[in-house]
């Protein structure tokens, strides 16, 4: 048949047992050590990032699973054992997510200029057709997210804000925490990347 004739083929969302492929713990099933970020001994400071998925009428997506890539201390990718990656599920009762990992070193964006720190998080669940992808960026370096260039390329500088993690008062590690908005008024920046 010719390939004018053939029709695209329908679209589905991941389900709500997403999470039982991607993340067997989730289900009670054996973990497999890649499911969180490696972290050697030394390798970086240590933070914890935590938050929930929020719908478009503000409850939480308690089947979300997150996967997260990062640089490693030195800006850089899947080096020095440091794998940078990870993969959490939002808590069943509460929708919480939590990744233990380092700070994130400084990476160069494709011209050369440094993007602030931050992680990737790509997020999964039931009604996505594909995973959203969006960052979590540190507030503590003011200049550097002013710089940054994919911060400068949203449009309404209000919505930049939706990407940059809160600090808690967490007293065994630093600890940030970020509200991803699904959709509404709130909503989160989301990446076509």
């Amino acid at each position: 048949m010719p390939v004018e004739y053939l029709k695209e083929t329908p679209s589905q969302t991941g389900g709500p047992y997403v999470h039982i492929g991607l993340l067997p713990v989730a289900a009670g099933l054996a973990t497999r050590t890649q499911e969180q970020p490696h972290i050697l001994e030394g390798a970086g400071e240590r933070i914890r990032l935590t938050g929930v998925v929020m719908d478009g009428s503000g409850h939480p997506v308690r089947d979300a699973l997150l996967e997260l890539w990062q640089a490693d201390r030195d800006g850089r990718h899947n080096a020095g054992g440091f794998l940078g990656w990870g993969r959490a599920a939002a808590d069943p009762a509460s929708g919480e997510w939590v990744f233990e990992t380092i700070r994130p070193g400084v990476v160069p964006w494709r011209d050369g200029r440094p993007q602030a720190q931050h992680v990737s998080l790509l997020i999964f669940a039931r009604g996505i057709n594909i995973h959203l992808h969006t960052r979590l960026y540190f507030p503590e370096d003011a200049a550097a997210l002013e710089a940054d260039p994919v911060l400068r390329s949203i449009e309404q500088a209000g919505r930049r804000a939706t990407l940059v993690a809160a600090r808690t008062g967490a007293a065994d590690l630093p600890t940030y925490r970020l509200v991803i908005q699904l959709q509404g008024e709130a909503e989160t920046v989301f990446l076509d990347m």
